[in-house]
């Protein structure tokens, strides 16, 4: 029989988990879904789908980090861990109530870390470490996304390249005796494979938020030991794909349309970079934010594309371009547009050698970023999680 209070507890994990699929999401299928590609059903079933398999196979080593070792598991009483839960979920609620996603691993750490600076009993060594992956993670993705924004990022765009034709992508061949699935009207074997590859990356983005993010939900709980951990991840993919399939749609539509007019070649990129950090961190068993690491990474990606017009000596003395967040919109792929459609757009001319692209070639009047939603989405990823800790330290500093 489930005592009443630890019921209280599976639901306030259930609702910080409803809140973690309301705000990665959008960070996850976003460009898919401003690009188009997919529905926001359908990205809501995907990510609850690859969101479980990243808890399930990598997530656990950053829940047993989260319960247990920036604090003593002891400190994870069954009122502290709902306690602690409530403030992660709260904060990351008045996230998803503007439409931002939110750091989750960062507010579940600053809540968490508000418990130890209240107990005095915060493992500085294992925080530490945290903070300190905290800040080379974002540097990495930046100077990796540079070099591949300066010496790669023209022949992959050739690969990438597609047009958006009108219409529905696929469709059911019904001619023979069973329907099967056939490219839509219109629609190309390459413009197929672009779409596929977008949405691949997304469901890679997704697992990687779940191997990342499920010990947010249940990591008090389980270093408790009020609950095992294979039912732990169980009920974070369960709680987080009901929130992929209802709140959401706020981030997605922040994130697929309103943020950025990003290119798919620069998504793609971006996607592949960022999950792939994130993924190797949480088997680490460290915890970190994805759209921190994402933002870095874009502008990485932005800047060592413009840094093409300048010879490798010239940019060494200093002879170097400022960084252009145009520069990713010099090669013409089809865009995630405000309307959240895909504008159509061929290939570009195959770029020249760098040091002989001309500054002009990269136009710095089409933004990358959408200034005022932009620093809207930079306010909230470092108000949440200070939200969490704060209230958390002054909560447990008066009742433990």
């Amino acid at each position: 029989m489930i005592s009443a209070l630890l019921l209280v507890g599976l639901l306030v994990a259930a609702f910080v988990g409803y809140n973690v699929g309301g705000a990665t999401t959008g960070v996850a299928f976003g460009p898919a879904v401003g690009a188009g590609v997919l529905s926001k059903l359908a990205a809501g079933l995907l990510m609850a789908v690859c969101f479980f398999a990243g808890g399930w196979t990598v997530g656990r080593n950053v829940v047993e980090t989260l319960g247990g070792r920036i604090v003593p598991a002891e400190l994870f009483t069954l009122e502290v861990s709902i306690g602690v839960l409530f403030f992660i979920g709260t904060a990351l609620l008045v996230s998803n109530s503007f439409g931002v996603p939110a750091s989750t691993s960062m507010t579940a750490v600053g809540a968490i870390a508000g418990l130890g600076l209240a107990t005095g009993q915060l493992n500085w060594g294992v925080m530490g470490r945290i903070v300190v992956w905290w800040l080379v993670a974002p540097l990495v993705a930046f100077w990796v996304s540079g070099v591949v924004g300066r010496y790669f990022y023209p022949r992959i765009n050739s690969w990438v390249a597609i047009d958006r034709s009108d219409g529905g992508l696929f469709a059911l061949d019904r001619s023979g005796p069973v329907p099967r699935p056939a490219l839509g009207p219109g629609t190309t074997p390459r413009e197929a494979a672009g779409a596929l590859t977008v949405v691949v990356i997304g469901c890679f983005m997704a697992f990687s938020s779940g191997a990342s993010n499920t010990a947010n939900a249940v990591a008090p709980l389980v270093g408790s030991g009020e609950l095992d951990m294979n039912p732990a991840i169980l009920l974070a993919g369960i709680a987080t794909g009901l929130g992929a399939l209802t709140i959401a749609r706020r981030t997605l539509e922040t994130v697929g349309n309103d943020l950025t007019e990003l290119p798919i070649t620069a998504a793609i990129v971006v996607a592949v970079i960022s999950a792939t950090i994130i993924t190797l961190l949480s088997a680490l068993g460290i915890p970190a934010s994805f759209v921190v690491v994402a933002t870095m990474s874009i502008v990485g990606l932005g800047w060592g594309r413009a840094t093409r017009t300048a010879r490798l000596s010239e940019t060494v003395r200093g002879e170097r371009p400022g960084m252009s967040p145009g520069a990713l919109a010099a090669d013409e792929t089809p865009r995630i547009g405000p309307d959240g459609s895909g504008t159509d757009g061929e290939p570009g001319e195959p770029s020249p050698p760098i040091g002989d692209e001309e500054p002009e070639d990269l136009p710095s009047s089409d933004d990358l970023f959408e200034p005022g939603r932009t620093a809207r989405v930079i306010l909230m990823q470092n108000f949440v999680p200070s939200v969490a800790t704060l209230g958390a330290y002054l909560v447990f500093s008066v009742t433990l």
